[in-house]
């Protein structure tokens, strides 16, 4: 029997929908169904690789989790990944295709939908339940004829739709019912209940609005949820940086460049739920001065990226970390920025044929038009300058970008395997207090995180340790606040329970 579907869309982008449809797949799990996502059409940056080494949203991966099962290509069919302000990459079936302007996918798009809906069919035939997620809001008037992720997708998989909108923000009464207004005729009826998202006040005080809500639309409230603090669960959209934390009496001090095209950011998330750290995404030269670590992350557009960097007055304070030894690492592009020089002969990521890069590493970057994803297991063979020598590790890549390294470079990684296949190679690069790697998630390897916290401690003359972390307790939590803040009773008949 095809799998029964619930979908969640939203008032607007980071409104919660991510978060809100983990926190239905841990509940429903935990009730005995078996449970997968779907978003048919994610933009965004952060992005995660396959057991087969393909491409999907981070979210998709996260959520998954969630639902206890292997991520699949099929949860996320299409990702747009921006390069610019109006440059997106393509990734169909999470395999890397053309980039092309907004206008041309625009015109294009409608050829994903076979992809789209044969990844639904292929999900609802190994699954008791999908829960869908939409993107952006429904109530995209302009978007509404070639639209594939919100009402397309309810109506391919015939699922009823909760509306979520975000009280933290504002407005969230005008946005729900604005949103319902605008909604075609033939679609409206979809939404079946409406939720509040984000809340952290008076309960009592809110409650008569929600009676006006449910008396103006004729679409009931299922119910307000709590503005959830310090989760060690990876948000996708890099607008959530700006809410962060920006103070903390931790004593290690983390602090994360924030490229304008910043991706995989939720490469430092379990660095964040550390108690005894203070992470924070910073963008000028002077939030670095207290910095025990200073991390370049990953980007989409690297050159431009380091353009930025260069513009903001970083290119200095770096020199300066590196002559005083103070740690500096660089993941991904912000890797291939620390080298001597990016390449990109064919315009793949840039208009720039060559660039000269920051000179701290050993290392020269070519872009070339073939995208690499693979799993990696490896071991490290010299992290010195982070204290995490010898360990084994679990890491992804996801790059344009092929780094060579200079004769006299010390390799960071000992790689035993890429997506299963067992292979001898070596990855990233370590001199002085400068690390470069390729790798995404190496600190959800608890073992990194815990010689990195001792390892910066002891510089500081603090013995630190890490914290328990455990992302099935987050997932528990966030089926808890269903079970204590929703009406379950209508959520499991939407269900078929």
């Amino acid at each position: 029997m095809p799998a029964r579907t619930l979908m969640v869309q939203g008032t607007a982008s980071s409104v919660g929908k991510s978060l809100l449809v983990a926190a239905l797949c841990s509940y429903f799990r935990q009730k005995g169904l078996r449970v997968a996502p779907f978003k048919s059409q994610n933009m965004s940056n952060n992005s995660f690789v396959t057991s087969e080494g393909l491409e999907i949203g981070r979210a998709q991966a996260m959520q998954a989790e969630a639902c206890g099962i292997e991520p699949s290509v099929d949860m996320n069919p299409v990702l747009l990944k921006s390069e610019s302000d109006h440059r997106v990459q393509v990734v169909a079936l999470g395999k890397a295709g053309a980039s092309m302007s907004g206008n041309a996918y625009y015109e294009y798009s409608s050829q994903l939908k076979p992809t789209i809906i044969g990844a639904l069919n292929r999900l609802k035939e190994k699954y008791d339940l999908i829960i869908l997620e939409g993107a952006g809001s429904p109530a995209e008037v302009n978007l509404q004829s070639r639209d594939l992720a919100n009402m397309f997708a309810a109506k391919e998989a015939d699922a009823p739709v909760l509306l979520v909108g975000d009280i933290d923000r504002g407005g969230v009464f005008a946005s729900l019912i604005g949103t319902l207004d605008l909604l075609l005729p033939e679609d409206r009826p979809r939404v079946k209940g409406l939720i509040i998202n984000k809340f952290r006040g008076n309960l009592d005080i809110l409650k008569p609005g929600l009676a006006i809500i449910e008396q103006k639309t004729g679409v009931p409230v299922l119910g307000v949820l709590p503005y959830l603090v310090g989760l060690g669960i990876a948000e996708e959209d890099a607008a959530v940086l700006d809410s962060r934390k920006k103070s903390s009496h931790a004593p290690l001090k983390i602090r994360v460049i924030k490229f304008p095209r910043i991706s995989n950011f939720d490469d430092f998330q379990p660095l964040e739920s550390e108690s005894v750290i203070d992470l924070q995404f910073i963008e000028k030269p002077k939030d670095v001065a207290d910095a025990d670590l200073l991390i370049l992350p990953g980007t989409k557009s690297t050159i431009a990226d380091l353009q930025w960097l260069r513009a903001q007055g970083f290119e200095t304070l770096l020199q300066n970390r590196v002559q005083k030894g103070l740690p500096v690492l660089g993941v991904c592009g912000g890797y291939q920025m620390l080298g001597e020089t990016i390449e990109d002969p064919d315009q793949v990521e840039s208009k720039e044929i060559s660039i000269l890069g920051l000179g701290l590493l050993p290392i020269a970057t070519r872009f070339e038009k073939q995208k690499v994803t693979a799993q990696v297991e490896a071991s490290v063979l010299d992290g010195n300058s982070l204290g995490v020598k010898g360990l084994m590790v679990k890491t992804y890549e996801i790059h344009m970008g092929r780094v060579s390294l200079k004769s006299s470079a010390q390799p960071l990684l000992q790689v035993l395997s890429r997506n299963s296949r067992s292979i001898s190679e070596t990855e990233g690069v370590v001199k002085g207090s400068v690390t470069g790697t390729l790798m995404h998630g190496l600190f959800e390897n608890k073992e990194v995180r815990q010689a990195l916290i001792s390892h910066l401690g002891q510089r500081k003359g603090l013995a630190l340790s890490s914290d328990v972390y455990s992302k099935d307790t987050e997932y528990d939590r966030l089926a808890e606040m269903i079970r204590n803040h929703l009406d379950t009773q209508f959520l499991d008949q939407l269900v078929g329970l």
